[in-house]
């Protein structure tokens, strides 16, 4: 007896069609992802931060990562976007300016540099809950 590893043609649609579909989410037609209007932005979640591993390396905006400077990593707000982060356990706050993309860890909505992760008390448990709110310039 011989086996047929043929799948029925519509499976093939459809694995195609959802691959075509989830892989450009968040994609405009010529490719470039999207980008969010900074104006009226607010999100809650977590916040991470990055430092002396990254120190010197180019960001995404192709400057250099400077652990002491009061930026951070953001997966869509447009780059030179200045945000009010809140520390929501203890109510500190810091003005950053969004120079990378990321954070790539799962569930969270900001990654901030070293010196705002200082300014936020956050350095010990490395993970807070935050609240981000764009400025207007």
């Amino acid at each position: 007896m011989r086996l047929s590893l043929a799948r029925p043609r519509w499976v093939s649609a459809l694995l195609v069609s959802s691959l075509l579909l989830g892989g450009c989410a968040g994609l405009r037609p010529g490719g470039e992802e999207e980008r969010i209007d900074p104006s009226g932005y607010r999100a809650e979640g977590k916040a991470s931060y990055y430092g002396s591993r990254h120190h010197g390396r180019r960001t995404a905006s192709g400057e250099r990562f400077d652990q002491n400077a009061l930026t951070a990593a953001h997966r869509t707000l447009p780059f030179g976007t200045r945000v009010r982060v809140t520390n929501l356990n203890n109510n500190r706050t810091v003005v950053v300016r969004i120079n990378d993309r990321g954070p790539y860890g799962r569930g969270r909505i900001i990654d901030l540099s070293f010196k705002a992760a200082q300014q936020l008390d956050m350095i010990r448990p490395g993970v807070v809950p935050v609240r981000v709110e764009s400025l207007v310039d």
